[in-house]
């Protein structure tokens, strides 16, 4: 079946649209500034991980998880996170998912550690957020990329 090219676009402006809100998004995490990560997420959010699955019904308790975390990767030193990118994957013209590792870095350049991450993206009126964040194992990505 051929793809018509207007769905093309579409897909490849999506795509663009996400690439620029994960970029902004890791900038702004490196601040280690949990309030500039807020506009980025969802209300309300899911994150699950190895400590389970937490709801995130509203900022305030977006910060009282993330704040912590902050906290605890400052005092390790540490500098900067980068996504390498593995996947991002339209859904539909509202959902879609990306995913990776994402790497942190200490002040000096050295890496403390790699997640791997995967986020469910909804589209909103004011953008993309994120609805659900997956940290996992840093394994290879099985789903094809649509970059």
């Amino acid at each position: 079946m051929r793809v018509p090219a207007w769905l093309k676009h579409n897909r490849f402006m999506a795509n663009e649209a996400l690439n620029q809100v994960i970029a902004e998004y890791y900038r702004d995490f490196s601040t280690l500034n949990v309030q500039a990560i807020l506009p980025y997420f969802n209300e309300p959010a899911l994150l699950v991980g190895p400590q389970g699955v937490i709801p995130i019904p509203d900022h305030a308790a977006l910060v009282a998880v993330f704040g912590p975390v902050m906290e605890g990767l400052r005092a390790k030193g540490f500098g900067r996170s980068e996504l390498e990118l593995g996947y991002v994957k339209s859904l539909s013209s509202s959902a879609a998912l990306i995913g990776g590792v994402a790497v942190r870095y200490k002040t000096d350049g050295q890496q403390m550690e790699r997640v791997g991450i995967t986020y469910v993206l909804h589209k909103t009126a004011s953008g993309w957020k994120f609805a659900t964040v997956i940290l996992h194992d840093p394994v290879a990505q099985s789903v094809r990329s649509e970059r």
